[in-house]
């Protein structure tokens, strides 16, 4: 009499589980003790993909090509023997797809600063697989620790201008588990903002007054020379 079967395990032997599009994965069932042959049922989603008979001790390996969305999900595999009904059932392996990140976008409320104001950065990539890890650079320094954001939302830093040295590019970086696949912002500069002079007020009030005075004064001439010139006569 053939060996009862155990619950066979379902392991991956080549590959993630966050895969890419075109990528390779191999599977591996085996149920131990058992008594050979077993046949072994790939199963994603209670739907049979593949089976394969095993007369030794040797697991059924199943090699699967994501190409596309239906691909990934939930894999069961299921062992039994030829002659007995039911069968034993493994864990399952869940597989998620990964899609790259687009190129991040560095905005600020404001272009224009001054010296002495605090201002904000956001980086924020509009497509790929959450999550998403964002760094900020200004130049190849970087200036603030990795934002890793678990929803698709910016990440945002807190600047202080405090020299003329801190209106130089400004850039930003996403990365997610799509491999070798970092996208870098365009640069960001901030202006220099326009300060008005506490006393250009007054000079201009003064002004004023002056060219007023200029005014009434020449206003005020024939006034004074007609008198001058009849008591002359």
């Amino acid at each position: 009499f053939p060996e009862m079967l155990s619950n066979p395990k379902l392991v991956l032997v080549q590959g993630t589980l966050n895969v890419v599009m075109k990528q390779n994965v191999t599977l591996s069932c085996l149920s131990e003790p058992g008594s050979p042959p077993v046949r072994y049922t790939l199963f994603k989603h209670n739907q049979q993909v593949s089976a394969l008979n095993r007369s030794d001790l040797t697991p059924a390996l199943f090699t699967l090509t994501i190409s596309s969305a239906s691909d990934v999900g939930e894999y069961k595999c299921k062992a039994e023997y030829n002659s007995s009904r039911g069968g034993k059932y493994s864990n399952s392996l869940n597989f998620s797809l990964i899609e790259p990140i687009s190129k991040p976008v560095l905005s600020s409320p404001t272009s224009q600063a001054k010296k002495g104001q605090n201002v904000t950065l956001s980086c924020f990539s509009e497509n790929g697989s959450l999550p998403i890890t964002y760094l900020f650079f200004k130049g190849t320094q970087n200036i603030s620790p990795q934002k890793t954001m678990q929803k698709r939302e910016a990440a945002v830093i807190f600047l202080f201008i405090d020299s003329l040295s801190d209106f130089g590019t400004y850039k930003c970086k996403a990365n997610n588990s799509f491999p070798n696949n970092p996208k870098y912002s365009d640069g960001f500069n901030f202006t220099l903002a326009e300060e008005r002079s506490h006393s250009q007020p007054l000079i201009i009030s003064l002004g004023l007054i002056l060219l007023l005075l200029i005014i009434g004064f020449a206003l005020a001439i024939p006034f004074l020379i007609i008198p001058l010139y009849k008591a002359s006569e």
